[in-house]
């Protein structure tokens, strides 16, 4: 599957991504700071097995219609970061989304906005039973805030002092957007 936009593109997992997924997964990356800093990013030694199970998933290529994951690349084809989502409850059809750009060099270049903005497109469309959309986040990510803002999702839900980063509490974040807003836009 592959989603076309005007700066980037979308598009399933390829063998050719998992040594740029590799390097990006190293906890030493700037964008694990941004990126659910409350969690630990994997260990170095659990890299490997990681990048395993991404080739075997390539490899059996049964993946699901609807996505729950594309890989965001640039013109040239090359992997930048990733989309994805997740259930916040399947009975409901509660949905959130996420996206992880790694290269700080590619940070406030609208990079986000396009991408994020071609995944939402694609889950309101693939799936009818979607009535809305979610985005979790903590109030240090000033960038994915303004992301979420930017998109018009609305903030709904603010958990005061919920998230601890380096010794610091942070509220939780909820966004959400539905899809009589999101065709609005």
């Amino acid at each position: 599957m592959i989603i076309i936009g005007n700066a980037l593109d979308l598009r399933d997992m390829q063998f050719s991504d998992l040594g740029v997924i590799q390097h990006w997964s190293h906890p030493s990356h700037e964008w694990h700071k941004f990126n659910g800093p409350y969690y630990p990013p994997a260990p170095v030694e659990e890299i490997p097995e990681i990048i395993s199970r991404y080739a075997k998933s390539i490899a059996v290529d049964q993946l699901p219609l609807l996505r729950r994951r594309l890989m965001i690349v640039d013109k040239n084809d090359e992997c930048i970061g990733i989309v994805s989502r997740y259930w916040i409850s399947e009975e409901t059809n509660w949905t959130a989304i996420g996206i992880s750009i790694w290269n700080p060099e590619n940070w406030s270049k609208g990079y986000g906005y396009d991408a994020l903005g071609l995944w939402c497109t694609y889950l309101f469309a693939s799936e009818p039973k979607f009535t809305r959309l979610d985005l979790r986040t903590w109030s240090g990510n000033y960038g994915m805030m303004k992301l979420a803002e930017k998109l018009r999702f609305k903030r709904e839900a603010i958990f005061r002092k919920a998230r601890i980063v380096k010794g610091q509490y942070y509220d939780g974040l909820g966004y959400g957007i539905l899809r009589e807003e999101w065709e609005a836009k």
